[in-house]
């Protein structure tokens, strides 16, 4: 999750299951969108969507070939901890719940 108009470094990649260039903004979005990209299980994926009229964004918002919907979000261990970062990570959780997401997760990098 990060701000709507985060003004940091971002790579842009060209997703086949993506209809918009995908940005990522750190290594653990990267490589979690190359992974999604060769997920035979998800057929579309969305980056950086935005929550409501919040000014945050989830990483990824994902359709599996059942039609379920996945929303992930890129975490750095390091942030874990962090009274932002859980409540940003709340919010997000409780947004996509609200509106029948169950299938709602973390990706954080092994370090």
């Amino acid at each position: 999750m990060r701000k709507k108009d985060f003004k940091g470094r971002c790579e842009k990649k060209k997703l086949s299951k993506c209809k918009v260039v995908c940005k990522t903004y750190d290594p653990i979005q990267s490589a979690y969108a190359d992974m999604l990209q060769v997920d035979t299980e998800i057929v579309d994926i969305r980056c950086n969507v935005l929550i409501d009229n919040d000014n945050y964004t989830t990483d990824f918002v994902c359709v599996k070939e059942d039609n379920e919907i996945m929303v992930r979000e890129c975490v750095s261990r390091t942030h874990l901890t962090k009274p932002m970062t859980i409540k940003l990570l709340d919010i997000s959780r409780e947004y996509w719940l609200k509106r029948g997401v169950v299938d709602w997760g973390l990706v954080i990098n092994e370090e």
